[in-house]
């Protein structure tokens, strides 16, 4: 019996004596799913604990400027997990205007 697991960026592994084995897809229609770029081909990223350490802010801090847990700050530093997405383009953003991306998300927006 085959044994496969989707992974958070996509990729689909094949799973044999502990270890992953990436699979090509294989449906014609599946390769357009496929994510286009892996994420070393992405667009390099200042490593998280640089901009928190510019920043001077404790993971705590830093964690709660952002509006995540203090655990996806620590997975990311530790290499565990990597911004994907939204939390991506804010950090690129951060990497750039610190001061301008922390005043407008400590605001609080006006009920309408």
């Amino acid at each position: 019996m085959q044994r496969l697991r989707l992974k958070a960026d996509g990729r689909i592994v094949e799973l044999r004596d502990g270890q992953e084995f990436p699979l090509a897809p294989t449906i014609p229609g599946l390769a357009l799913a496929m994510p286009a770029a892996t994420p070393a081909e992405a667009a390099p990223l200042p490593a998280v604990r640089d901009l928190r350490r510019r920043a001077r802010l404790t993971q705590l801090e830093f964690a709660a400027r952002l509006g995540v847990p203090v655990e996806t700050i620590r997975n990311w530093e530790q290499g565990k997990r990597a911004p994907r997405g939204p939390a991506r383009a804010l950090l690129a953003v951060i990497a750039h205007s610190p001061d301008t991306v922390f005043a407008a998300l400590a605001t609080e927006p006006t009920p309408a």
